[in-house]
């Protein structure tokens, strides 16, 4: 089984702010949600994560030796970098809700996630041995991208996707096929009181 999970919270998350490349490290609730996150888990066998701190800081928890997978980096916002949301053009903000291929000024679209993703996905499904229990460690867009890669369905729909911080989403691969076996699962948060407020 693979399990896409979301790093533990960050100040910039708390505070509504979009977070793509900046690198922050995560705050106390995150630190906590990170350990109990892997330990609803339980034992990994490969563990594969993002190279930005929160996601490294998150894999920690699982007490395994990570490969770090440039692949899994979140959504480059570009110039809307650690801006709070509601500052965005709302013309500009309708474009990128509508159009996959728009990029914030500097940044990446969603297409070019989406294909990064799936490039990635592809590779852990042609080496994946249903045995195994993998867990990546990313960030939000590319959990969205990767859900839309296991329901064939188009990039847009990640707009319609809420990933919660340290949250686990499981997909079932290998052998020319994949499922989506759970979203956005947080009941180790909420029974830990560590939900994301």
């Amino acid at each position: 089984m693979l399990h896409i999970v979301r790093h533990g919270r960050t100040e910039h998350n708390a505070s509504g702010l979009l977070l793509g490349r900046i690198d922050p490290p995560l705050d106390d609730l995150g630190r906590d949600q990170a350990v109990a996150l892997a330990a609803a888990i339980g034992p990994v066998d490969r563990l594969i994560t993002s190279p930005l701190l929160r996601t490294r800081q998150t894999a920690e928890a699982f007490g395994i030796e990570p490969v770090v997978d440039d692949r899994w980096i979140e959504l480059d916002y570009g110039d809307f970098d650690g801006v709070p949301l509601a500052s965005i053009d709302p013309e500009i903000w309708k474009a990128w809700r509508t159009d996959a291929e728009f990029s914030p000024p500097g940044g990446e679209s969603l297409r070019q996630l989406g294909e990064r993703v799936s490039a990635a996905l592809e590779d852990l499904s042609a080496a994946e041995d249903p045995e195994l229990v993998t867990v990546v460690v990313t960030h939000v867009s590319p959990i969205k991208a990767a859900v839309c890669w296991a329901l064939g369905v188009d990039d847009l729909v990640s707009w319609r996707l809420w990933v919660a911080t340290a949250s686990i989403t499981s997909v079932a691969v290998g052998g020319g096929l994949r499922a989506l076996h759970g979203f956005n699962d947080i009941a180790h948060l909420r029974a830990a009181g560590l939900a994301d407020r």
